[in-house]
């Protein structure tokens, strides 16, 4: 069993996972954005749930809204990008299967899982 909490700060931090997924913890600030139109996880699913704060997930070029709640799947593959559209924080927690990224948060190649 593992455990950790949420912080609700930085940007982007692995905070959990093991061989065969992971959780991330994002938080972006009002205007900014992650990812961008050639932005994808080539080995990875990702689930992203909407902890707080509002935004628009844009996924192989489709608006979707994002607010408290919400949770999506970005299939491997698509081409994404997160937005945060609202005046606070947009903070996300984000699981990936199988894991896309190093503890250090940088991104793992797709034979590399």
């Amino acid at each position: 069993m593992k455990k950790t909490r949420l912080k609700g700060e930085g940007d982007f931090r692995v905070v959990l996972g093991n061989r065969r997924s992971q959780a991330a913890e994002m938080v972006l600030t009002a205007g900014q954005s992650e990812g961008s139109s050639d932005n994808r996880h080539r080995g990875s699913d990702q689930w992203l749930y909407v902890v707080s704060g509002t935004g628009t997930a844009i996924v192989k070029g489709k608006r979707y809204q994002l607010q408290a709640g919400t949770l999506i799947l970005i299939e491997r593959g698509d081409r994404h990008e997160i937005r945060n559209s609202g005046r606070g924080k947009l903070r996300t927690l984000n699981v990936y299967v199988p894991p896309a990224y190093r503890k250090t948060g940088d991104p793992l190649s797709p034979g590399r899982r």
